[in-house]
């Protein structure tokens, strides 16, 4: 696949020029204040490359899961405040996405300068299913660039036909991010000649969320570590009692399925072997440490327990590849953090290429104070990495594709 990049577009100038930015600003936010600004520090190169040459740098971003309307819950405004520090320079927020404000504010841009559009998802054509819908917004974002380009450095969204992702790209000229570039490179030495031992750590809650990738996985990895809420299933698929557990009963003959087909690849599939077992769903619950085989009947595992941690840190010590994706407990209560702070901390000691694949994982990598620099890379789409290891296409990088 071919496509332009953002070096293309900086070698053929953009002083004066308009370009619209399609970022991932996605941050999570308590109240007004973002908690994990990692996505906005991502974002930041590409941006200020564009800057700097001269371009009039328009952003366009989502925020959360607005129901197609304006929601002042999901509003942009701390995120322009924190791209404003970051660049030590004004970023104006639009009023609107293609309304008057944010035809005046793109309008009356200085070269160089960078404003940002509200909250994409304010608009329910964004995300339609209704091709002509999207197609419709699309035209309106280009219209605020006039004779400009765009340029796609959302990774965290190139998974999705969005008007913002995918049909902007058919009437602008289309150029890939730094950011999409690096996380596409990243995901390519995980699929083509790979380093091994291969080892993929794969937690979370469900294993629903992760089907496809685990069947794809499994014809392409030499272990594979299961942890977090999604472990429990798969105890449960070999017969064992987990309480009460989060637990996908659905989900039992497709894991049996994974469970029977790593037997005959010859994937070591290594599960807990004991479990912090709790009384209930709390930051302070009671809890103990208990053989993965018989979690209580009254009792829910909310972590990997202390052998668990030694197991799989010892599993991934001869790795040369580790992809990491979905935390090993409920990391966000300091009782339940420790499994996913084992699993890190094997990484940051590793001499493997190891990738950390978003979201839950980045964030807890970012809330237990681990350095960002101990892995290879800390991706800034979960959903989009996983839909590229199951082998699935990214309808946002298509849309960048050099039609000959």
């Amino acid at each position: 696949m071919t496509v332009k990049t953002l070096d293309d577009l900086l070698g053929e100038g953009v002083q004066g020029r308009h370009v619209l930015v399609r970022s991932d600003l996605n941050v999570p936010l308590d109240g007004d204040r973002i908690t994990d600004d990692g996505r906005v520090r991502a974002a930041l190169p590409t941006i200020k490359k564009l800057a700097e040459a001269g371009a009039k740098v328009v952003v366009t971003a989502h925020l959360g899961r607005p129901k197609g309307e304006p929601d002042p819950k999901y509003t942009l405004a701390p995120v322009a405040k924190r791209l404003a520090e970051l660049l030590g320079a004004e970023v104006p927020l639009a009023g609107d996405l293609v309304g008057d404000s944010a035809k005046a504010l793109t309008a009356g841009l200085a070269d160089g300068g960078v404003a940002l559009l509200e909250n994409v998802r304010f608009d329910a054509r964004e995300t339609s299913k209704d091709a002509v819908d999207r197609s419709e917004l699309a035209a309106e974002l280009a219209a605020l660039v006039p004779g400009g380009a765009f340029v796609s450095d959302g990774f965290g969204v190139v998974h999705r036909k969005q008007a913002s992702v995918y049909e902007v790209a058919a009437v602008l000229p289309a150029y890939a991010g730094g950011l999409v570039l690096a996380e596409l490179e990243v995901l390519k030495k995980l699929t083509d000649d790979v380093a091994r031992p291969y080892v993929v750590v794969l937690g979370g809650a469900k294993v629903s969320d992760k089907l496809g990738v685990i069947a794809n996985l499994l014809t392409k990895v030499d272990r594979l570590l299961v942890g977090g809420g999604m472990a429990y299933t798969f105890l449960k698929a070999q017969g064992h009692e987990v309480g009460n557990s989060l637990l996908q009963a659905d989900q039992l003959d497709q894991v049996k399925g994974f469970l029977a087909e790593a037997e005959k690849r010859n994937v070591e599939l290594v599960l807990p072997v004991d479990v912090l077992a709790a009384t209930g769903f709390a930051a302070d619950a009671e809890h103990e440490v208990v053989p993965a085989t018989g979690i209580p009947a009254d009792r829910e595992g909310l972590d990997i327990g202390p052998a668990t941690r030694k197991l799989f840190a010892s599993k991934l010590a001869d790795a040369a590849t580790v992809f990491w994706n979905g935390p090993m407990g409920v990391f966000e209560f300091e009782a339940f953090a420790g499994g996913t702070r084992a699993v890190a901390e094997a990484l940051v000691a590793s001499d493997a290429f190891t990738v950390v694949g978003g979201g839950d994982s980045a964030a807890a990598v970012r809330q237990l104070g681990l350095p960002e620099d101990g892995f290879s890379h800390i991706s800034t789409g979960g959903g989009a990495s996983l839909e590229y290891l199951e082998g699935k296409e990214l309808p946002g990088v298509v849309a960048l594709e050099v039609k000959n």
